[in-house]
Order: C-alpha cells, then sequence, then structure tokens
C-alpha cells in the first residue's frame, strides 16, 4: 500500500525524454469511486523564472507508467515537444 504523503515526495520524470518534472504538487481523487485520477506537477519556470511560470501540469492516470520506490515514471509530451504519430 502507498500513502498520499509517500507519493508527494517522489520525483516524476517523463520517460519520454528523461526530465525531471519535479514533485507532486496536488492529487486529484474521485472519492466516490475511491480512485486516483491524475497527478498535478508544478509548471515549468518562464524565462529564468522572471516572469513566473506556466500552468500545473496534470498527467493522468492513464499515463502513469511506473510508481517506484524513489520515483514516478510517466509518459507525457510537453508543448515544446512534437507529438509522434
Amino acid at each position: 500500500m502507498v500513502r498520499i504523503s509517500d507519493l508527494k515526495l517522489r520525483e516524476v520524470v517523463n520517460v519520454l525524454d528523461g526530465k525531471r518534472m519535479g514533485t507532486i504538487n496536488d492529487i486529484d481523487v474521485d472519492v466516490e469511486e475511491g480512485r486516483l485520477n491524475a497527478l498535478i506537477v508544478p509548471g515549468t519556470p518562464r524565462l529564468f523564472g522572471l516572469f513566473g511560470k506556466n500552468d500545473d501540469l496534470v498527467i493522468p492516470w492513464e499515463k502513469i507508467k511506473k510508481i517506484g520506490v524513489d520515483v514516478i515514471l510517466v509518459e507525457v509530451y510537453t508543448s515544446t515537444e512534437p507529438r509522434h504519430k
């Protein structure tokens, strides 16, 4: 069993490009169904952090590939990389 507080300590890594996306800011849970819908990670900084940051990224449950001891592997396309068909 994994606790939400334990999940929030793990680093989220995108398997498509190997980039670290940070730790989880929030979790979207469907309390009626009792399941996790999505992980929410912080947005990337804009222009060296001078102009704030982009919106938080919502990662749907279907995009989570593996929850490990130290990291959570996800497969998401960011706005800066092309989508492959």
